[in-house]
């Protein structure tokens, strides 16, 4: 597909979003759901980065990363005591 048929796909969609409007609030929640997983991953990768001293490793996945995110600290605590005592 040409780019400029992307462009004016998307282009087009957009445009019919903004004249007829969508729902905001699903679309905010999604979008600051999406950031959280995100922060979430960052999280685990640093506390693999740091915690690759001590024998440390919890996988990023999706759940992982939603764990993370959602519960913050507290999350990667939890998931880095699981990863260490547990598993």
């Amino acid at each position: 597909m040409e780019p400029i048929v992307f462009v004016a796909i998307i282009g087009g969609l957009i445009l019919i979003l903004l004249i007829i409007g969508a729902p905001l609030k699903p679309i905010r929640l999604l979008g600051q759901g999406i950031i959280k997983i995100i922060i979430g991953a960052a999280f685990l990768f640093f506390l693999n980065m740091l915690g690759n001293q001590v024998g440390i490793h919890v996988p990023i996945n999706l759940v992982t990363s939603a764990v993370a995110g959602l519960l913050g600290i507290p999350g990667v605590a939890a998931l880095a005591a699981i990863g260490y005592w547990i598993v």
